[in-house]
């Protein structure tokens, strides 16, 4: 369907006070999670994927951990993760949402996706 309407949509929860829905081609993928359990005392685990990603920061804010780099971003700002290189992020408000995009597409939420 070329059409995600958010009032149609079934968030997955990932985590407590954590949700994602997402759309995508066959080339790229966008995820909009919101996150509700923050601020949080600490970062969450660093990972890394084969995937580009950019990430927007739509509502809220994150310190966002790109390698080796912290950087406190705000409802506008978005970063650029290039493949394989370790992030993380620790929520800095009580809400927070952002708006992922992934080249090639994350075949892996694809797997744990909900109708």
């Amino acid at each position: 369907m070329p059409v995600t309407l958010y009032n149609q949509t079934h968030p997955q929860l990932i985590a407590p006070g954590r949700e994602r829905y997402l759309a995508h081609g066959d080339h790229l993928m966008t995820v909009v999670i919101d996150l509700t359990d923050g601020p949080a005392a600490q970062p969450d685990p660093p990972h890394s994927h084969p995937h580009e990603q950019i990430t927007y920061v739509a509502a809220g804010s994150v310190r966002f951990f790109l390698g080796s780099e912290a950087y406190d971003l705000s409802e506008g700002d978005l970063v650029v993760v290039p493949s394989n290189i370790p992030h993380s992020i620790q929520t800095l408000s009580a809400h927070v949402r952002l708006v992922d995009t992934f080249n090639p597409i994350r075949e892996d939420f694809l797997t744990e996706e909900r109708p």
